[in-house]
């Protein structure tokens, strides 16, 4: 499939890396300390290329994100090999809107009784967030001490797949809890949304500049 590197980077982001399929749900990316990384995530068109292929229809389907849905290699070829009408493009259509949604409103509905509460909540997904950061991204010993190492790669997964993801969890739980926040707390939240924000969208279309992470965040949430 011959998609934009923005329309890519947006299907698997969205769908953080998961099969699309309700009843699957299989973790695309598959990391070998040996070999370096590789995923298994399959860009399987709605509407296919072909007016004969599945789902076909006059004209075909483009290669875009609109008409991408992010599968297992299974899910895809079992979905492409099963009789006509079996898999429609409006289901398919269904189950990834479905899934996006359950994606980006993870932690929404969760409700704590105290401050330290949401924080220890925080807390744990900004560790993962470190830890990624610090074992991959550009400041990291990897990238510093060896240029040449495909970990870049890696890093570009696991900011679609991790940190996208948690940062979208971190903001929906302090919006489902804001009552516990003072004002001082609430003007970090803003910071660090400010900042998650921007930041998915230059993994997207690269901005000329974006919000960097807000250390003051860290010291007002981290326990």
């Amino acid at each position: 499939m011959a998609m934009s590197d923005s329309d890519v980077k947006l299907l698997w982001g969205r769908a953080a890396g998961i099969c699309s399929n309700p009843g699957c749900r299989a973790d695309l990316t598959k990391v070998l300390i040996e070999t370096g990384n590789y995923n298994v995530g399959e860009m399987a068109h709605i509407i296919p290329h072909s007016e004969k292929g599945p789902r076909g229809i006059e004209g075909g389907g483009s290669d875009t994100y609109d008409n991408s849905i992010l599968l297992c290699p299974t899910c895809h070829r079992h979905i492409d090999k099963s009789p006509e009408g079996t898999f429609t493009s409006e289901q398919l259509h269904e189950w990834k809107n479905s899934h996006e949604t359950a994606i980006r409103t993870l932690n929404s509905q969760v409700k704590f009784e105290s401050i330290e509460e949401l924080k220890e909540a925080a807390t744990n997904l900004l560790l993962e967030n470190h830890i990624v950061w610090k074992e991959l991204g550009p400041q990291s010993d990897v990238a510093i001490n060896d240029p040449g190492s495909n970990a870049y790669l890696l890093w570009g997964i696991r900011k679609m797949d991790t940190i996208i993801p948690n940062n979208q969890k971190i903001i929906n739980m302090i919006e489902a809890n804001i009552n516990l926040l003072d004002s001082k707390l609430y003007r970090e939240f803003l910071l660090f949304k400010n900042h998650a924000v921007s930041f998915e969208a230059n993994q997207y279309a690269r901005l000329d500049t974006y919000s960097l992470f807000p250390a003051s965040f860290s010291e007002a949430f981290l326990i």
